[in-house]
């Protein structure tokens, strides 16, 4: 009798999920790159609340795809079922060549900036640590599965602390600042429009990871029910944390000294708490950054080495191999490190990170097309879920996805080719592999 999935998940477990899932890194750092772009304080608040609105939107719709294709992969298996291999194989492929390895590079480029300057060593050392970084938690996956979720485990635990510690006291502080909410504006003689699209973009990388959320809805005890109350408790939650954080940020900070300063959540420690409070809430960082950069380290290996299985890279049988001993793809995760070590010669956090949610996206938006295109194909599929409010959500989602897109390929033409590059090499490639597999 063949095995299937067993649907133990119920309301709560997803819900933490969608959260563990979600909250990285990005939300200590990203806060730089949105307040550069505006010099406002009400369009940062604004462009984190319409972030977190278009990522409930893109979860509820995705979702309906993962309840009715619950198959290992993910969005790669979905975009396979709806327009065939190549395009599902693209979407691996740019996970694996762009996604994850920038992910990885990016964090560790922050967790060099976080470490240098919590010791206040030379700028000189923040590659090498960054390397190091990486190095360690590619090392430590290759150990088994076990201890990278061990270290993942942990990590959840504290990039909780530094959050709730910074925005409770924060709130509670005494500010000089007023904040007003109404009407929008942007400092600094900036275009309103400009403005607004890039601050909405830089918010995109905090949001990240919610694609993944479906993929537990095949092991959910009713995901009809569960799985859209998951995705939007658990992403309103994340909304509403992620701008009461900034709100900290900005009352507790001078503007000026938040744009562009990627070491602003320390800062703002520091300021609330002292030098040894605002050190010990650095510290609670770097284990959450570190920690995201495990959580992409130990799935994004799983990738290659799915797809070898079936055969679909070329050098397979050198990507499905496990270690004897570990059962870890290690020839994977040796290439994905390698990747993401040339990405932290090349590039910056900023750079890698707006890449690869760039690219990203375009594989979002032919996801939530998909939703159209099988509810007209194939209207008797089962949907152990619809998504809510068909067609609106799946539009606003469609319609964000498409302005990222848009106001990246305008802005940043050059980082939008360069990650479109990467992506489209893979077909050719894919054919080649496929008459070679025939030959």
């Amino acid at each position: 009798m063949a095995k299937e999935l067993r649907r133990e998940i119920g309301t709560f477990t997803a819900l933490a999920t969608v959260m563990g899932t979600v909250i990285g890194g990005g939300v200590f750092f990203k806060t730089a790159s949105v307040v550069a772009a505006n010099h406002s304080a009400n369009m940062t608040l604004a462009a984190w609340i319409l972030g977190g609105i278009l990522t409930i939107c893109a979860g509820l719709t995705s979702a309906e795809l993962a309840a009715a294709i619950p198959r290992t992969g993910g969005a790669m298996r979905y975009l396979e079922y709806a327009y065939g291999k190549p395009v599902g194989f693209l979407m691996g492929w740019a996970q694996i060549l762009v996604y994850y390895p920038a992910n990885i590079a990016a964090l560790s480029i922050i967790f060099g900036t976080q470490w240098v300057a919590l010791f206040h060593l030379s700028a000189a050392w923040q590659l090498p640590i960054a390397i190091m970084c990486g190095l360690s938690i590619t090392g430590l996956n290759f150990l088994g599965a076990k201890v990278g979720g061990s270290v993942q485990s942990i990590a959840l635990i504290f990039k909780l602390i530094p959050i709730a510690v910074i925005v409770i006291f924060g709130l509670l502080a005494p500010t000089h600042t007023v904040i007003h909410l109404w009407p929008i504006t942007t400092g600094n003689h900036l275009n309103w429009g400009s403005a607004f699209s890039s601050s909405l973009l830089a918010t995109m990388f905090a949001y990240d990871g919610w694609i993944s959320i479906g993929n537990i809805a095949g092991e959910m005890k009713h995901p009809e029910r569960d799985l859209p109350r998951a995705i939007i408790i658990g992403l309103a939650l994340i909304t509403v944390v992620y701008t009461l954080i900034n709100l900290v940020f900005l009352k507790t900070l001078p503007i000026d000294l938040i744009a562009g300063n990627q070491n602003a959540a320390a800062d703002a420690s520091m300021k609330l708490f002292g030098q040894f409070g605002g050190k010990l809430v650095t510290i609670g960082i770097l284990i959450s950054v570190y920690g995201a950069i495990n959580g992409y380290t130990l799935t994004g290996m799983r990738v290659p080495f799915a797809m070898a299985e079936e055969d679909s890279l070329p050098f397979s049988h050198h990507f499905r191999r496990l270690s004897p001993h570990t059962f870890v793809p290690y020839f994977a995760g040796s290439v994905q490190f390698v990747i993401a070590f040339i990405m932290m010669l090349m590039g910056s956090f900023d750079l890698l990170t707006d890449m690869l949610v760039f690219v990203m996206w375009v594989f979002n938006c032919l996801i939530f097309l998909a939703v159209f295109r099988l509810r007209k194909t194939e209207p008797k599929l089962a949907r152990p879920y619809r998504v809510p409010g068909y067609p609106i959500i799946p539009l606003i989602a469609l319609v964000g996805g498409l302005f990222i897109i848009v106001t990246t390929l305008l802005t940043e033409t050059g980082l939008a080719i360069t990650g479109l590059g990467l992506t489209l090499i893979g077909l050719p490639i894919y054919f080649w592999h496929q008459r070679h597999r025939q030959a």
